[in-house]
């Protein structure tokens, strides 16, 4: 099954298929922002070769993965992906990034997660299923995802390496309704 982003709109968001066009400086700078990357798998060592070859293996790649920008002025401030996808068991793995900090505490990662969950649970991907990790020192993603229906499935004990030794992390999930 070939899957390709569409173009998602809420009321104050546009989800856009990730691709060249975000090529920026700024995006550059929050993949190496650590309060930005802290809790990521990657960050810390971006250049704008690195951010290309990403972006362009991106724009090749079969998986739904978005840009997430503000109605109003165009501006790209995050990305949203639900990758890798399991077929077979109409499961898949969730993760967002709102690199620029002056748009965090604005509601924006729920409403564009809210936005891609309605498209996964919808007849076009009928996913049964969503499942995400996260850091469980994450407090505010970790309440984030509660609030928008995840689940805590189990905690994987010191799973993680940080700066201050190793770290649980927490595997959550969210359940299409139509499978209930």
């Amino acid at each position: 099954m070939d899957i390709k982003a569409p173009i998602l709109e809420s009321d104050r968001l546009k989800l856009i298929p990730l691709g060249l066009a975000h090529h920026s400086e700024s995006y550059v700078l929050w993949m190496n922002d650590p309060e930005v990357n802290f809790f990521l798998e990657s960050g810390g060592d971006y250049t704008l070769d690195k951010l290309h070859d990403f972006l362009k293996g991106v724009e090749s790649a079969n998986i739904l993965f978005w840009a997430i920008h503000i109605k109003k002025s165009n501006k790209h401030i995050g990305n949203i992906k639900i990758d890798p996808i399991n077929l077979k068991h109409r499961y898949a793995e969730y993760g967002i990034m709102i690199g620029d900090r002056h748009e965090w505490g604005k509601g924006y990662a729920k409403e564009a997660s809210i936005l891609v969950l309605n498209f996964c649970f919808s007849k076009k991907i009928d996913l049964r299923k969503v499942n995400l990790g996260v850091h469980v020192k994450n407090t505010g993603a970790v309440e984030l995802y509660k609030k928008i229906g995840f689940n805590v499935e189990g905690q994987l004990k010191k799973h993680v390496e940080t700066n201050d030794g190793y770290d649980d992390i927490l595997r959550m999930a969210i359940f299409n309704s139509k499978y209930d």
